[in-house]
């Protein structure tokens, strides 16, 4: 470096002279070519020659499900012709300074963009109106620096040539407000079936609030969401004083009420999904324009039978208060996305379009398996472990009261051990269950099973077992493929290919269980090539399933042949309603295959009591659904892991049943699985000790009572009570099932 700067001060006035003219040009030359070549007209804005080409979206075996914005329905209008609030609304919300800049915004716009990009590595934001005109009609929607400075100078170019109200008009003409709906005419016809002239401020306001993300918006996928964005509109309208205090609280109290869609499409919850997911990967305008070509992981097959199911079932409890009904199939070993159906009829008014299998909601007893598998994988366990199901009470750190949970069925079920606590969702041993495991370690570990929707364990007590916190269907997929995956979950995905206009690959899913025809057999999956983090050990994963394909460990609560059970097939399956009866669940799963159904009301009212049963609802829907998808399947049980080691234990203790010398067994005895080495971890003892009885009663009681006498009888203890296991139970005794 130090050489060449010797050589040019040695050269002549002349020679410098021409080095930097040559640099000049050679400067002026890159600047052309890397900015200004091939650049777009901004005249061709009036003409509108953006020409879209439609987004087309198939499901695994090539059937169309949907047609992305084949036409761009735009009618054109004049600003002069549309009310002020719809100008000011679009202002507020996107550009503030629009009527003050010359088509960049240096303090709001280009410095934060800056910024981003130099601490983030980001290059986003900054955006006036008119540099969103210029992407949304002009340029591609890459994330490049050489875009945005070519952005810049064409929002520049454009505010030189054209008013302030010409820019604006085109931006209303232009932009996409969603489904085939371009320009704020043709949105105001779709959403509202007026003209844009007629609309009202709070439907301003809302059309004003979907550019930005016309899918994440849609009163169609996310009502909530986008009454939200509305409101943040009409909020960033009183900032700005287009509107007084008055007018905006006015506002706010104003229902949307919204067009249903009218466009013909196949699995409409779960298109809306992925499309969704595409324009966070390609961009809005690359999925509305450009042509894309996708392949789903959904079977087309299987997603109409579902559907047919959930409406059959849902029509038969219609007298229960049932409105509504989801339903989710996935593939354990590759997280595929086989069918979703988001709420039972997509078209209905009003929330049809919500996906109930993307929202949060109460998963009630549902969630038992995974607090249990976390004790079991914690060794502080075993399938064998006694938990006493009697009235129990609980204080926490910091409540002023106690919480006493109580079973569904109203009674209490004395010494049960873990494997018939869980296949029979007793409330009391799971909340036992997670007191040991502690709430903190709970939502720590339910980290590892995918679920994120349990954030700060200070915001949960022990009815977290019970299904008292709020979690998503697809984050409860993932959770149990864990449990089918011998203990790695698989994040859920819906897309298989992705190719631009010219054929080009941009996106290929590859995975060594991937089968294209999942009606064909399909063989045990290769397990050890799950892509994942493990969460469990394969023998917790192994002993969990085999606990929930147990009929005979539910059978005190659901009887032998509920919807549980699918003939001839073994399937692990866990029911789960909520206390307030709002949320009713059945999860079940294969090595190979997963569905997980739930019933409910959208307005979270609540379903008959007769639903506490779990056998009711949404049972015979997941029943139905797959048995269909298991129908060409062959019965495919759990491999037991090596270090899974079955062994007799007694009935009522849990201990290990020992033979004397004359080979006589020392109690009434069962077979269970253990890990190796767990055998003997908490299991009780059954003992002889005097204990306080009641004279009268013959109930257990204290040595306050002054009716009592001390005798002599059987107990057995947990780590939190006493049972006395021959005494007249201080219970109501439980209903068999029949």
């Amino acid at each position: 470096m130090h050489a060449a700067i010797e050589r040019v001060k040695k050269m002549d006035h002349r020679s410098r002279k021409l080095l930097l003219v040559g640099a000049f040009v050679a400067f002026l030359i890159f600047i052309y070519f890397y900015i200004f070549y091939k650049l777009p007209s901004p005249y061709s804005l009036k003409d509108y020659k953006v020409i879209p080409l439609s987004t087309h979206i198939y499901d695994r075996n090539g059937k169309l499900l949907y047609e992305v914005y084949r036409d761009q329905n735009r009618t054109p209008i004049k600003v002069r012709d549309l009310p002020t609030h719809v100008l000011q609304s679009t202002i507020a919300i996107e550009d503030k300074d629009f009527y003050k800049h010359k088509g960049i915004s240096l303090v709001g716009g280009i410095f934060r963009a800056m910024k981003d990009m130099i601490l983030y590595r980001r290059l986003q934001g900054g955006s006036t109106i008119t540099q969103q005109l210029v992407k949304s009609s002009l340029l591609t929607p890459e994330r490049t620096i050489r875009r945005k400075i070519r952005e810049i100078v064409l929002a520049l170019w454009i505010e030189r040539i054209y008013s302030k109200n010409q820019i604006l008009e085109f931006y209303l003409n232009q932009v996409p407000y969603g489904g085939a709906a371009y320009g704020i005419e043709e949105a105001a016809r779709t959403y509202f079936n007026k003209h844009a002239k007629d609309l009202k401020l709070h439907e301003s306001a809302f059309l004003a609030g979907l550019p930005q993300a016309p899918s994440l918006y849609s009163p169609y996928n996310n009502p909530e969401l986008a009454k939200k964005r509305r409101n943040e509109v009409l909020k960033a309208m009183n900032k700005e004083k287009f509107i007084d205090t008055k007018t905006y609280d006015k506002a706010l109290k104003e229902r949307l009420t919204i067009n249903p869609p009218k466009t013909l499409i196949k699995a409409p919850h779960f298109v809306f999904h992925v499309k969704s997911q595409l324009e966070n990967l390609y961009g809005i305008k690359e999925v509305e324009e450009g042509g894309l070509k996708v392949t789903t992981t959904l079977d087309l097959d299987i997603q109409e039978e579902a559907e047919k199911v959930l409406k059959k079932e849902l029509e038969k409890v219609e007298n229960l208060n049932v409105s509504n009904g989801a339903a989710l199939v996935t593939r354990p070993p590759t997280g595929e996305i086989i069918s979703m159906i988001g709420s039972v009829d997509y078209f209905a008014s009003p929330s049809g379009a919500f996906n109930v299998t993307t929202a949060l909601r109460q998963p009630g007893s549902a969630i038992k398996p995974i607090n249990y598998a976390i004790g079991i994988e914690r060794k502080i366990v075993t399938p064998g472990t006694v938990f006493l199901d009697i009235p129990t009470c609980f204080f926490a750190p910091g409540q002023p009261t106690k919480y006493c949970p109580h079973n569904y069925d109203g009674a209490f079920h004395g010494a049960v051990q873990l494997r018939f606590a869980l296949g029979n969702s007793y409330n009391i041993p799971a909340v036992k269950m997670l007191s040991i495991n502690g709430v903190e370690n709970f939502v720590a570990s339910s980290s590892a099973f995918t679920i994120n929707s349990f954030k700060d364990p200070k915001n949960y007590g022990l009815s977290l077992t019970l299904g008292g916190g709020e979690l998503r269907m697809t984050e409860m997929a993932q959770a149990f493929s864990a449990l089918a995956n011998r203990g790695v979950p698989r994040k859920l995905n819906a897309t298989l290919e992705v190719k631009d206009k010219t054929g080009k690959v941009l996106y290929k899913y590859k995975d060594p269980n991937f089968v294209a025809n999942l009606r064909k057999p399909l063989k045990a999956p290769n397990f050890l090539a799950i892509q994942g983090k493990r969460a469990i050990s394969s023998e917790t994963a192994f002993i969990i399933s085999h606990i929930l394909l147990d009929n005979f460990a539910r059978s005190a609560a659901f009887g032998s042949s509920s919807y549980l059970a699918i003939p001839g097939k073994a399937v692990s399956v866990k029911t789960g309603t909520t206390d307030d009866k709002k949320d009713n669940w059945t999860i079940g799963y294969t090595p190979n295959f997963l569905t997980v159904v739930w019933v409910g009301n959208n307005d979270n009212t609540p379903m008959h009591p007769f639903l506490t049963s779990g056998v009711t609802g949404a049972a015979p829907i997941w029943n139905g659904v797959m048995k269909y998808v298991l129908k060409n399947q062959p019965d495919t049980w759990p491999l037991k892991p090596p270090k899974v080691v079955g062994k007799q234990i007694c009935t009522i203790s849990g201990e290990s049943m020992n033979k004397d010398s004359e080979g006589k067994e020392s109690c009434q005895s069962r077979f269970e699985y253990f890990i190796e080495g767990t055998e003997g971890v908490q299991s009780a003892q059954v003992e002889k000790t005097n204990v306080p009885v009641n004279k009268e009663t013959g109930k257990m009681t204290t040595i306050e009572d002054p009716n009592h006498e001390m005798k002599e009888k059987s107990v057995i203890k947990d780590k939190f009570s006493t049972f006395c296991l021959d005494c007249t139970p201080d219970f109501a005794v439980p209903t068999p099932v029949p």
